[in-house]
This record gives structure tokens, sequence and C-alpha cells, in this order.
């Protein structure tokens, strides 16, 4: 069907391509379309895409028929390969499950706008063997036993009403992570390398949430890169060290959004942005004072580990700037709101650091 393919070269609208298939033979039109978003899909995840970014971007457009259609690809992907990464595995497995039947024409026009938004997307650098790769041997991530002593903390942090109680958590689980970190570093395996991980960032306030992560990566040795664009920032730094900076961050903007519903004003749509996201920026400035005293407080007991940590930041920026050789520095955001700024400071006072 030329359809589809005279749609993406612009040489028929998006409306008159939408009508023609409306009218098209029902099992031609719908098959051809399922073969353009698979087409799409496969570009896609062979040009780095995993399963959780690629429906988080499309999800983030707002039609959520398109997310759909993404995740039904992406499950019928998994079929054609006996050899898939684990990792690349469970993101599929955790995506929603679609919800069944709806409006052909509905559809169709959704599956249409999927390929134009499939097509825009750019290939990026691949993290993890896309199924058919060949298998990457993962290298050693934070134990376990840490992790689930990091997340027990994180659960009574959140579910806390009392500041004093997460604030008695946060000394004892951030001087967890940071001695666990210390730890790897001493075991750490010769001519170990480090590694990237992608991090979504949702919107709204999305610069301000990518600040916040940002704050938590830079206090546990690790380095971001921000893709606006993308929905996503890219973390950079040591297996061990990336764990325990996506736990943390996923946790503090648990807690960060549950203080700013508490604090934030009553009455007044602009009010409230404005002290959103000054809130968003004080907390994420405290968090990153706070977690960096407390990393600092950790490698004072073993100094003689300073050449060695050195060395391994050394080689993250370097890892970043490989990947990312031309950056640029985003101005960080106005602060228009003192009520927001501080409520601000206050919650990340009160945050649980694990």
């Amino acid at each position: 069907m030329t359809t589809i393919q005279d749609v993406l070269r612009g040489t028929l609208s998006y409306e008159d391509g939408l009508d023609a298939l409306t009218v098209a033979p029902a099992r031609e039109t719908d098959a051809e379309l399922q073969a353009a978003v698979a087409a799409g899909v496969d570009r896609l995840i062979k040009g780095g895409w995993q399963p959780a970014e690629l429906y988080r971007v499309i999800a983030r457009l707002g039609n959520p028929l398109r997310a759909e259609l993404v995740v039904d690809a992406i499950h019928a992907y998994i079929p054609k390969f006996l050899d898939i990464d684990p990792r690349w595995r469970a993101q599929a497995e955790e995506l929603p499950t679609p919800r069944g039947r709806t409006d052909r024409v509905k559809r169709l026009d959704a599956g249409l706008g999927l390929v134009l938004e499939l097509r825009r997307l750019p290939a990026i650098e691949k993290l993890i063997p896309a199924p058919g790769d060949a298998p990457a041997t993962r290298l050693r991530g934070a134990d376990n036993r840490v992790l689930e002593r990091v997340r027990a903390l994180l659960a009574k942090a959140e579910s806390t009403d009392f500041p004093a109680e997460a604030e008695a958590f946060s000394a004892k689980a951030q001087e967890l992570i940071a001695r666990h970190s210390i730890e790897e570093v001493q075991a750490a395996a010769p001519g170990e390398m480090p590694l990237a991980r992608r991090v979504g960032v949702d919107h709204p306030y999305e610069s301000e949430k990518a600040s916040l992560l940002d704050a938590v990566a830079r206090a546990n040795h690790c380095h971001t890169v921000w893709s606006p664009e993308l929905a996503f920032s890219t973390v950079f730094g040591f297996d061990a060290d990336i764990d325990a900076v996506e736990l943390l961050y996923t946790s503090l903007l648990v807690q960060a959004n549950r203080a700013m519903a508490r604090d934030e004003p009553v009455k007044g749509k602009a009010r409230i942005k404005t002290f959103r996201r000054s809130f968003l920026v004080a907390y994420a400035v405290r968090i990153g004072e706070r977690l960096t005293r407390a990393t600092r407080h950790e490698i004072a007991q073993h100094t003689d580990l300073l050449p060695v940590l050195r060395g391994r930041d050394l080689q993250v920026r370097e890892a970043a700037a490989r990947a990312f050789p031309r950056t640029v520095k985003t101005r960080g955001s106005r602060v228009d709101s003192l009520e927001g700024w501080e409520s601000g400071r206050a919650a990340a006072d009160e945050a649980e650091l694990a």
C-alpha cells in the first residue's frame, strides 16, 4: 500500500492519508499499518532504544492508544529471538498491559500518527544488547542485601508523616549507601570500567527533576547528561553507584511530590506553578548538599582510597565525554517563589536519603 509511504514522504497530507486508510479494505490496511509500526519499532530497538524508554517517549506525547500500540509491537518483537538480555526482557514484561479493542478509526489514526512519531526519533547509544545481539556480561551491581535494606528504609521514609522520623532514617540510610560504595571500590576487579544507564524524567517540571537526579548522581560518584527532547538523563558511573542513584532519585521524587502537595498554596494557578518550580529547585540544591556531606564524611574514614576515587571519577567523566562530545550547560531554573524555595529546603531536610 502506498498511502502510508506517501504520508511519510510528505506527498500526501495526514488527513487525506487517514481518509484513504479508513475507506480501504480493513484486512489489507490493518496489516500494512501494523507492519509499518513494527518496522519503526525494529529500527529504534536496533538503534539503541530499550522498551521502557520507547514506551515513555511515546506515552508522554499524551495519546494512550499510541502507547498501547508500541507495547503491542514490543511484545510481538520478543518471540522472534531465542536469546534476549534479561534486562531488556524485564523492561518489556513490565510495560502496561494494553486495554483491548477500540474503535477502528481511532486505532488507524493512532497507528498512522505513531509511524510518524517513530520516524522522528533518532538512534541513541546502545547501553544493553538488543534482541539478536551477542549477550553481554553485566558487571557487579550493588549487593542485593544492601539494596533490600535500602528499599526498606525508603519504604519507611515514603510512608511516614513525621519529618523527625524521616530525618532519623536519613542518616542511617545514606551512611549505608556511602559505606557500601567504599566497599565496592575496595573489591573492584582490575580493569573494571564505568557504565551508563538512562533514567526517565517525566513531566511536568522535567528540568527541575533532572537537576535533582544530577544532584543525587554527583554526590554518589556519577555524572549525568540531560536529554530534554527524549525525556531521559544518561547516568554515567560504576554499576553499584548507578544502582544507588536510581533508587535514591526515585524515592526522593516521591517524597518531594508528597511534601510539595502538603505545603503548596491553596489558590492561584500561577502561584502554585511558581511555588512548585521553586520548591523543586531548592529541594535539589539542599538534597545535593546533604548527600555530599554524608559521602565526604564516609570518604574521610578512608583517605587511603582518595587516589583510587579520583581515578574512578576521571574515568566516569571521560566515559560521558566520549558518549556526548558536545554538551551544553543549561541555565538553572529561576526561583520566583520565596515560599516555594523555603518549603523545598525544609522538605529536603526532612527527606530520607536512602
